[in-house]
């Protein structure tokens, strides 16, 4: 029975039908104001955020805030559909295009979009796309749930003294701590940096990471690094920023700088 206790796992009640946070991204405004329309009155588990006429203004709020799926229209003058989700390899949330070509489709298929809608947008096409989101969303909740478990598992003193779990693209990799050079915020999400010269993208912030290392080994030195202090090879007083061995340079907060010497 312990060895299948997986199956049993029971999504938390406060991730059951929880709000879909959506944006809706159109370099018309008409469509934009129709489309919100027929969401709002669609269903009341949709929760629109926020919406954007220029693709760059939301390429900054994603990288931000977390969202469940985006409304994205492809023909824009700034940049194209498509040109905008090269801004998201790793993205976390899902797409759901809408145009009114049809030419499209099979690119829409390569990025993995959850849907592809034609303008005008017609109701049972739309009322599918909202279960498909749903569907995802828990789909995605679940794993999620899961996947703390693990790491609170992985956190125990019995794991603490040998390896430590981190998500990486819907799975968990397992890293020695001494493994890891430093790590990089990156909004709510950070990187981080291992000896064999491998970058992860993780969906997690900095302090969420920081919370899983040893204490005793890493430090965050700024607001945007944590590192390893094993790793420090030199430290520069006069412009208060240290080198690692792979000769990253690292800023050091002056907040953070008499702790840190402390550390070392």
């Amino acid at each position: 029975m312990t060895g299948n206790w997986l199956y049993f796992y029971k999504l938390p009640s406060h991730l059951i039908n929880a709000m879909l946070k959506i944006i809706l991204i159109d370099d018309e405004p008409k469509s934009i104001t129709s489309l919100k329309w027929e969401l709002t009155n669609f269903s009341e588990e949709l929760e629109i955020v926020d919406t954007f006429t220029n693709p760059k203004n939301a390429i900054t709020f994603l990288k931000k805030n977390k969202i469940d799926c985006v409304f994205l229209d492809i023909e824009m003058p700034q940049m194209d559909g498509f040109q905008f989700l090269e801004f998201f390899p790793d993205r976390t949330f899902s797409v759901v295009f809408t145009t009114a070509y049809d030419q499209y489709a099979i690119n829409a298929i390569k990025e993995k979009a959850l849907d592809y809608l034609l303008k005008p947008i017609d109701s049972d096409d739309l009322e599918c796309t909202i279960e498909k989101i749903k569907h995802q969303k828990t789909n995605l909740d679940f794993s999620a749930s899961i996947e703390n478990s693990l790491l609170s598992l992985s956190k125990s003193k019995e794991a603490a003294s040998k390896k430590i779990a981190i998500s990486v693209d819907g799975k968990l990799l397992f890293f020695k701590p001494e493994e890891i050079i430093y790590c990089e915020s990156d909004g709510n999400y950070c990187h981080i940096f291992l000896e064999n010269d491998e970058k992860l993208f993780v969906t997690k912030k900095l302090k969420e990471i920081e919370s899983l290392l040893p204490q005793n080994n890493f430090y965050r030195v700024h607001h945007s690094f944590v590192v390893n202090l094993d790793k420090v090879r030199e430290y520069l007083k006069a412009d208060s920023y240290l080198v690692l061995n792979n000769h990253k340079k690292i800023p050091v907060s002056r907040n953070k700088k008499n702790s840190f010497l402390d550390k070392i």
